[in-house]
């Protein structure tokens, strides 16, 4: 017997489960990590946009402080020092 597919219906419910798991800082880390690697990638020589990469660092500096005391410390510190590793890594594409 082959399994019924699930109503869109269930469907609906089953990522509203999924939502209501969600926790705004899960979130934020995870754009963090997707910013973080799109601005890495402006900073590189083959696709070097530096307006880009400031954009993501300065995006990165504005909201990785308020995970601060909303994830774990060494999580926050980690993320800490990959902003400022992006922008040692911008003043050097910068001044290339």
């Amino acid at each position: 017997m082959a399994e019924q597919e699930p109503s869109e219906e269930e469907l609906l419910e089953a990522l509203q489960a999924e939502f209501a798991k969600l926790k705004v800082s899960d979130v934020l880390v995870q754009t963090v990590f997707t910013v973080s690697s799109l601005g890495y990638r402006n900073l590189g020589e083959e696709a070097r946009d530096l307006e880009q990469a400031k954009l993501a660092i300065d995006a990165l500096g504005a909201v990785v402080p308020l995970l601060k005391g909303a994830v774990a410390d060494d999580v926050h510190r980690d993320l800490v020092q990959m902003v400022a590793n992006m922008q040692l890594a911008y003043a050097k594409a910068a001044a290339a």
